[in-house]
């Protein structure tokens, strides 16, 4: 009776790692399969000629329309730049 249960424990040990084994291969497949896939894509260019560098750029040098807008003063949160009133000439000393 014991050679029948250990030899059935055998059995078991053996198709528990034989699942093991099929699932660490179709795991390795699948990751295989992600990474083919995704080294087909195309690579993302980089801009080459100075002319789209500069394009790219420009909008950010231009002056707002008005001086007025300063949303932050508008609202009190912060001083405006455009009322900086000169100090006076006749300081005391």
């Amino acid at each position: 009776m014991k050679q029948g249960a250990s030899s059935s424990q055998a059995m078991q040990r053996v198709r528990v790692g034989m699942v093991g084994l099929a699932a660490v291969i179709l795991l390795i497949g699948l990751v295989s399969a992600l990474f083919s896939a995704a080294n087909r894509q195309q690579p993302v260019t980089a801009a080459t000629s100075a002319a789209e560098v500069a394009n790219m750029t420009s909008a950010n040098t231009a002056s707002p329309a008005e001086a007025d807008n300063e949303p932050l003063a508008q609202l009190g949160v912060a001083p405006s730049t455009a009322e900086a009133s000169p100090a006076p000439e006749n300081a005391p000393k």
